[in-house]
């Protein structure tokens, strides 16, 4: 099949490491995320490896989202098509793009891995490419690989900068989509491609798949996220001032809102976790945007968010580093992020500046409350060149942006 790959074609080695371990093996590869993060040219670039090391091989690539494939959207046809496609006796790599929107896709990739010699690469951007959905789907014969917008140290590869206060402003600002290399880098050019994927985003992935009504609260419901990045959030709080302003919107309708804005992947929900009782909190959970530049657009970049900004950008590093992530408590006292991976844990606190000695004492000493001896850090916007406060580490937010490894 031919296949016309993109004229810049940067590789996403971050990711590209991840799969590798995966292909050739009877498992199938599912590619996670929200619209226009870069899923497709991740596809585009495992399937050049493929082809480097057998020109020959039987590439099968669909992208359900080109018109020329609108007949496929049906399951029966989709799978007659592969099958007409498949050669016996060989290894067949098929590559699936944007699949959620097929009817009953899942029993087409059930059904074609039961064959040894498919080797199958999907990617989904909404509620039904969910983990809690694909263990049902698929039955645990997957492996699922979240992409995300561009780490900072990507951003710099693709827009051919250096590690810089100017280039951290511009990321800050404008946020990690990859097609942005294509753009001017100014709020005017950049503003309106981020609307347009705004717009799909809402209208497509949540008022039109979840058939909403209500669209002007759903926009003022993502206007207050975008506003209180970091703050604990209470659906019954935002339901009793709205009942205040005339406006009657229930607890459990708050609540499906924001799952639906979770599951296209336009923010991202984090647990409070209980350090003492080793549990999670059942109410009250922070939310942070997968991308600023998408956040920005929807209220303004402001001097005054700085701070908010920060810790959302914290946040993305440790999810992008392969983190699992989650808001710490212990006796009244915070700890912003609870990052873990691999049965080890890092415990950090961010702080905009450490410029008096009260809020030096409150980062510092929530985290030398902690009685364990797993790092712990306190993240700044500035950095500080000096020892360690009683062992705890300071590091600059450009220092975390750029590290592969914490």
């Amino acid at each position: 099949m031919n296949i016309k790959f993109p004229k810049n074609l940067i590789e996403r080695n971050h990711y590209i490491d991840r799969i590798k371990p995966y292909m050739k093996q009877n498992v199938v590869k599912v590619l996670t995320g929200q619209r226009r993060v870069g899923k497709s040219y991740i596809l585009y670039q495992l399937i050049r490896l493929v082809l480097k090391e057998n020109s020959q091989a039987n590439i099968i690539y669909l992208n359900m989202e080109d018109f020329e494939n609108i007949r496929l959207k049906n399951a029966e046809n989709l799978y007659t098509r592969i099958k007409d496609l498949l050669h016996e006796g060989e290894m067949n790599y098929i590559f699936l793009d944007e699949i959620q929107d097929v009817d009953h896709w899942e029993d087409v990739i059930r059904s074609l891995a039961t064959d040894d010699d498919n080797d199958i690469y999907i990617t989904g951007s909404n509620s039904k490419m969910l983990s809690s959905e694909l263990s049902t789907y698929l039955s645990g014969r997957y492996v699922e690989f979240p992409i995300y917008s561009l780490s900072y140290v990507e951003f710099l590869q693709f827009h051919h900068r250096e590690d810089s206060d100017e280039s951290l402003r511009l990321y800050e600002r404008y946020g990690g989509l990859p097609y942005l290399i294509n753009l001017r880098l100014d709020d005017d050019t950049v503003n309106e491609y981020l609307n347009s994927i705004y717009s799909t985003i809402v209208f497509r992935d949540i008022v039109e798949r979840y058939k909403l009504r209500n669209i002007d609260f759903l926009e003022r419901l993502i206007e207050y996220l975008a506003e209180n990045i970091g703050n604990l959030f209470s659906a019954k709080k935002v339901s009793d001032f709205l009942k205040s302003q005339q406006v009657k919107i229930s607890v459990t309708q708050i609540q499906n809102y924001l799952q639906y804005l979770a599951n296209a992947f336009l923010i991202q929900r984090v647990e409070r976790y209980d350090l003492v009782g080793k549990r999670m909190f059942e109410i009250g959970e922070k939310d942070y945007f997968e991308n600023l530049g998408l956040r920005n657009n929807i209220i303004g970049y402001r001097f005054t968010d700085e701070g908010k900004l920060l810790e959302n950008m914290v946040f993305n590093q440790l999810l992008y580093l392969g983190y699992q992530v989650k808001i710490g408590y212990m006796q009244q006292k915070e700890i912003d992020f609870v990052a873990e991976k691999n049965h080890e844990r890092i415990y950090i606190q961010v702080s905009l500046r450490l410029d008096n000695e009260e809020t030096i004492e409150r980062e510092f000493g929530n985290l030398l409350s902690l009685n364990d001896n797993y790092p712990k850090i306190v993240v700044t916007r500035d950095a500080f060149q000096g020892n360690t406060y009683q062992g705890i580490h300071q590091m600059s937010i450009r220092e975390l942006l750029m590290k592969t490894s914490l």
